[in-house]
């Protein structure tokens, strides 16, 4: 406000309004009030000016910290769904290549055939299932005859023998897998025990 006018208000209404304190932080200004620091042009000084800066930097770096923080949500979002679709695209790669054993074993169960002929056509799809494992990393366990080796071995049950070394696999109950060098599931195993040897 300036001088002149100011002196005007002073005269007309009888107030000192170069030594009025400011308003406070509510809205509320009675008429004549100078407007608050830093709004229109009216730049502030001394201990308000600081305070008014430090304010501004808050205020700034609050918003600069919800920007990095929907960023960051944004890219774990895009990574997680990234991860999810090339899951589904090895899936795929996986089922596509098993499907056509699964048209094999349809067709051996429509036809009508002899015992012996239907037992060599559940062999071939057998072998065929084997090979798309391998081809897609996947091997069995090694496990009768082998020493008992509890990483990939699941010890079922022991038996007291004379015939086999002990802790030697005498029987595989359900064979094993691994992907790469990575185990799928051990192989269920029934162990000999010969103290003797």
């Amino acid at each position: 406000m300036g001088k002149a006018n100011a002196k005007q208000q002073e005269d007309v209404s009888g107030l000192d309004l170069e030594h009025e304190l400011p308003a406070g932080d509510g809205d509320e200004r009675s008429p004549g009030t100078p407007a608050k620091p830093g709004a229109a042009g009216v730049e502030p000084a001394g201990p308000d000016a600081e305070l008014l800066k430090t304010k501004e930097e808050r205020d700034t770096l609050i918003d600069r910290l919800a920007r990095m923080q929907a960023e960051f949500e944004n890219a774990r979002r895009r990574a997680a769904k990234e991860q999810q679709d090339f899951r589904d695209f090895a899936t795929v790669d996986a089922i596509k290549s098993l499907l056509p054993v699964v048209d094999n074993f349809e067709r051996a169960l429509q036809a009508k055939s002899e015992p012996a002929d239907f037992r060599t056509g559940v062999e071939l799809i057998y072998k065929q299932l084997q090979d798309v494992l391998t081809k897609l990393g996947v091997r069995a366990i090694a496990a009768k005859g082998e020493q008992f080796d509890p990483h990939v071995h699941e010890a079922i049950e022991m038996v007291e023998t004379p015939d086999a070394a002990d802790h030697e696999v005498v029987e595989e109950w359900q064979r094993g897998y691994k992907f790469k060098d990575r185990l799928l599931r051990p192989a269920m195993v029934k162990v000999a025990k010969n103290p003797g040897k």
